[in-house]
């Protein structure tokens, strides 16, 4: 299997092109358009004779794009092989503010959480560095952006797979995203979505990054929480939270806490009261999320008017709240969908 120009430092890449007839700078040119997602062929500014050499032991991107579903509304879902054929999957979100793309850090995750489509199948593997970087670089490139520009304006790790459950490779995307070799995506736009692995938590916010951490809350006590998320029998919600209010004394980020709101489950008066006591006084917002519905799955989500009843009752208690605006519905917004269908099918 051919390896990544993502993967290979300058030094390496200077001896090989330098053992292929190539000079020296040619190298850092190379490296600069596999930093923005060109293929090799794509590389106009050496000989096609040093192209040819280079295609026969390297890829420029380890992701490509091998499905692509468009909304009514814009959202657009991409599907992602990567070199050993397993597939991963990305959502793109138009904004008034720019672009939002929701992307994958494993393929399939082992949480377990009843409402999530991508954990039926259990863990397949982490995804290296790259091959997160991979996703953003192609869907970048599909939206035509040439050498240097910068399509994407946001990053939210939310898709197949547990982040912190990838922490050293998740970070070192962060880090390499927003470096001034590759998209200088500030961090600040960058969000990491978990399900609430306590100590990688703690380990984030002594890593100093300054991106925002969102975890996967659903409910305001370990009774229901253990219900739906395997991983709070061993995270009680009462060290998540304490976790949370330490990120936030050392980044200064405010913590978002996403709320699926199941029928039945966890969408009472008595559950806005608990979260009241759990959240109050923690620098946090809640965003309410309407439950996309997993046909292997027995949840339903709570209507409509009832998931806006919520959210007023938690603004009248003084806590930060809003409704997740829903998009995509018409191609299966949900996080896994894609992906599942698509192996379902093949």
């Amino acid at each position: 299997m051919k390896e990544s120009l993502l993967d290979v430092s300058l030094e390496e890449l200077e001896k090989f092109v330098a053992a292929s007839g190539g000079q020296k700078f040619h190298a850092a040119q190379i490296k600069k358009f596999s930093n923005f997602g060109f293929e090799v062929e794509e590389i106009s500014v050496i000989s096609k004779q040093l192209r040819e050499i280079l295609s026969k032991s390297f890829v420029s991107n380890p992701v490509k794009i091998i499905q692509e579903i468009e909304s009514k509304d814009g959202t657009k879902k991409f599907l992602f092989q990567l070199l050993d054929g397993n597939v991963i999957e990305g959502v793109l979100m138009s904004y008034h503010h720019g672009k939002t793309l929701c992307i994958s850090s494993q393929v399939g995750c082992r949480m377990g959480c009843k409402f999530c489509a991508s954990t039926l199948g259990g863990l397949v593997r982490n995804l290296s560095s790259s091959e997160i970087l991979g996703q953003v670089l192609s869907v970048n490139r599909a939206l035509g952006a040439k050498v240097s520009e910068r399509k994407i304006t946001n990053l939210v790790l939310m898709g197949s797979g547990e982040p912190l459950d990838n922490y050293e490779n998740v970070v070192r995307f962060i880090k390499e995203i927003s470096g001034p070799n590759s998209l200088n995506i500030s961090q600040r736009n960058i969000s990491l979505s978990t399900c609430g692995l306590v100590e990688k938590i703690y380990r984030l916010a002594d890593d100093g990054l300054q991106i925002t951490l969102t975890i996967s809350l659903h409910a305001p006590n370990d009774e229901i929480r253990r219900k739906i998320m395997p991983v709070a029998s061993s995270q009680p919600i009462e060290k998540l939270i304490e976790s949370a209010k330490y990120y936030f004394d050392k980044t200064g980020r405010r913590v978002v806490f996403e709320y699926a709101m199941i029928d039945g489950v966890n969408n009472s008066a008595a559950c806005a009261a608990e979260l009241k006591k759990l959240l109050g006084g923690l620098c946090c917002h809640i965003n309410l999320i309407p439950l996309n519905s997993v046909e292997e799955r027995n949840l339903k989500g709570a209507p409509k008017h009832q998931v806006y009843w919520f959210k007023d009752k938690l603004v009248s208690l003084g806590l930060s709240a809003t409704v997740r605006r829903t998009m995509g519905e018409d191609i299966e917004g949900a996080c896994g969908q894609l992906r599942a269908k698509f192996l379902k099918n093949s």
